[in-house]
């Protein structure tokens, strides 16, 4: 018989010691494990953000890049979220996005960051070049 206390979690662990092991399983390679902390360690309003965040990363370095938008998107709900955390989450979300070819949800991504920074890392010339794509792409077609 299978033992299911392994599902439920144990009430003794904080929020802030799940987060902890988070990212220590983070570092050591083991996603799946880590985005299980970050999980319950979500249930706590102030590591939410931190915590959605660190899914999305766990998702993008274990090659699910589908699934760390979601992630991401769910950190970018949050209430408490300041504007420099909101910019370098869409970053990250921008840079997943672009990996998987989604230029205008990309360039959506990049405008926001622009508009609220706009010296952020290399967002102008993503911008530009995503642009420039776009129109050789439409070019094309016609």
């Amino acid at each position: 018989m299978a033992d299911s206390s392994q599902d439920i979690p144990d009430p003794s662990v904080s929020p802030a010691e799940r987060y902890e092991r988070g990212l220590a399983l983070k570092q050591a390679g083991l996603h799946k494990a880590a985005i299980d902390q970050f999980d319950l360690a979500a249930v706590e309003p102030s590591l939410a953000l931190k915590s959605y965040a660190q899914i999305g990363l766990c998702y993008k370095l274990a090659g699910h890049y589908e699934e760390a938008i979601p992630a991401f998107q769910k950190a970018l709900t949050v209430t408490t979220a300041s504007p420099k955390e909101t910019v370098q989450i869409l970053y990250v979300l921008g840079r997943t996005l672009e990996s998987l070819g989604r230029v205008a949800e990309t360039l959506e991504a990049y405008r926001w960051i622009r508009r609220e920074d706009p010296n952020y890392r290399d967002v102008t010339e993503r911008i530009e070049r995503l642009s420039s794509r776009r129109t050789t792409a439409a070019t094309k077609k016609s």
